[in-house]
């Protein structure tokens, strides 16, 4: 993870979007800035840098169901559950289920486990927007291909003619 970034998803392990799930690894840096403030002496991962987490790894879903077409933009965050403390160092599985896409929007649920415990769960809401920008799609494929979203589902390039 780079927090400062907010790259908060290192890899991704599994992803289906004909299952409507994803399934990424993330390890929380051993030093950060952010823990220099949440705690002073006793550093925890923000739970809010949890939930995005969460959304991102369940926007990487998105994405790859809509072929990177349109991008998603969290909305809402629903039922959020904090359910313990995460680390620096800490290894987190993070899974993302596709609940209910439509025009306009995209509903997940979140889940994060770090050593086979469950520390958080969210529903999560999308609004779903063409980009709004090249250079925005452009290194979203760039970031997808560093995480290892599978090819088979970016978009083909289109061929340069001949």
């Amino acid at each position: 993870m780079h927090l400062e970034y907010f790259q908060m998803v290192d890899r991704i392990v599994a992803l289906d979007p004909q299952a409507r799930l994803v399934r990424a690894d993330c390890t929380v840096p051993g030093e950060s800035t952010i823990f220099e403030g949440h705690f002073p002496g006793y550093p925890l991962l923000p739970g809010v840098l949890m939930i995005e987490t969460m959304a991102q790894a369940g926007g990487w879903l998105v994405l790859a169901t809509l072929r990177f077409a349109r991008m998603p933009f969290l909305a809402q965050v629903k039922e959020a559950k904090l359910r313990g403390f995460v680390t620096p160092g800490a290894h987190l599985e993070v899974t993302a289920r596709l609940v209910q896409d439509g025009s306009g929007y995209a509903v997940a649920t979140g889940r994060i486990e770090s050593d086979g415990r469950k520390v958080a769960e969210a529903e999560l809401r999308y609004g779903l927007a063409p980009f709004p920008n090249e250079t925005l799609r452009a290194r979203m494929l760039e970031t997808a291909r560093r995480v290892a979203v599978p090819e088979v589902y970016l978009p083909e390039e289109p061929s340069s003619g001949g």
